[in-house]
């Protein structure tokens, strides 16, 4: 509700209903005065922009400390108090989405070199710190100082330099290895051998499509193989999302599979179920992917053992949710628990498959 002046005239503005309060029993619009100072426009503004916070944060607290608690509140009808899951969803999936892409951009282009240098450049300015401070004047600290640059040089490898050296070996390997197959340089040419061949030496239909998407690639990238294989591997990465929206109404059907007893569930309670379990994924891997840049940062390897705290607690919330939510046993959740997993790591295996194979010959 805003704070705007309520209209004398009892007729709403939008439907032209007769209006028995502030706001319309028809259409739900609020009966206020149309003309709006800038004040109120900014007030409405970080009112919206508060409410929505109150809303989210008092949501995330439900969810994340009682598992199964707010899909239950919702199909029982107790909704006001809480944030809508398909905006929580939205919301909470487009912020792990463009936390997850970045770091997987950071990580890519940094590579294996950078990792290890990272970690010997903060292994080497602690040491650096601890060996300062034990200095007595400035000529030991001239000499720590001079000493941990030589170091650095000597561990550090230039990332520019280890990528050089990399790409070398693999085209030494490239050179070394001998293709007895023909590399053909167009899919007429291509075709046009086939058609030379009995028919029982030719191509099946699978050999033939790979073929042809073999030599546009080539034709596209030439002998750049790691360029192909990076934007492959990106597009593959940025279908995530799409893969997770097709994967809640499969998953929903094995829960309505395993649970076809219980009548008063229907299948979009499942569904329901899943998009609160997919909201806590993402707040918990978000955390994760906070105490790795916090553990590689500060080079604190303790924080490994907090990702798995957090890990082990998706899995057991994800138990206890299915458990609260549809009321049953510990043994009986815990085996229908066991069979979900397994049918979700084979459809998820399925989906990787078909995702790749449509990226591979549509990118």
């Amino acid at each position: 509700m805003s704070h705007s002046k309520e209209r004398h005239e009892k007729k709403c503005l939008n439907c032209n209903a007769d209006l028995f309060g502030r706001f319309c029993h028809v259409c739900g619009q609020e009966n206020i005065e149309p003309k709006e100072t800038v004040w109120g426009l900014i007030s409405h503004f970080f009112y919206d922009i508060t409410h929505f916070d109150g809303k989210f944060f008092s949501t995330c607290r439900y969810l994340i400390t009682r598992p199964g608690f707010l899909p239950k509140e919702y199909i029982e009808g107790r909704r006001a108090r809480y944030l809508h899951p398909i905006r929580m969803y939205v919301f909470t999936s487009a912020v792990f989405f463009l936390i997850f892409f970045s770091n997987w951009k950071s990580g890519d282009n940094n590579g294996k070199e950078g990792k290890r240098n990272n970690l010997a450049t903060v292994k080497l300015d602690g040491a650096r710190i601890n060996s300062l401070a034990k200095a007595q004047n400035k000529a030991d600290s001239a000499t720590v100082e001079k000493a941990f640059e030589e170091a650095r040089h000597s561990f550090i490898v230039p990332e520019d330099t280890a990528s050089s050296k990399k790409k070398k070996e693999k085209k030494k390997k490239k050179d070394i290895s001998v293709e007895d197959d023909k590399k053909y340089t167009s899919v007429k040419e291509y075709d046009s051998v086939q058609r030379t061949l009995p028919a029982d030496e030719r191509d099946g239909w699978f050999e033939r499509t790979m073929e042809h998407r073999g030599i546009e690639l080539r034709n596209r990238y030439g002998d750049d193989e790691d360029t192909l294989e990076e934007e492959l591997m990106e597009r593959f990465i940025h279908s995530f999302p799409y893969l997770l929206f097709v994967s809640l109404p499969l998953y929903a059907l094995y829960l309505k599979i395993l649970y076809w007893r219980r009548k008063q569930f229907l299948f979009v309670s499942h569904a329901l179920f899943l998009i609160y379990l997919y909201i806590f994924t993402f707040i918990d891997l978000l955390l994760v992917f906070g105490i790795q840049r916090l553990k590689d940062a500060l080079g604190w390897s303790w924080l490994y053992w907090l990702e798995v705290i957090l890990l082990l607690y998706g899995v057991y919330y994800a138990w206890k949710a299915m458990r609260k939510f549809y009321g049953q046993g510990r043994g009986k959740t815990f085996l229908k628990f066991i069979i979900l997993n397994i049918w979700t790591v084979f459809t998820l295996i399925f989906l990787f498959m078909v995702f790749f194979s449509v990226i591979f010959f549509k990118f």
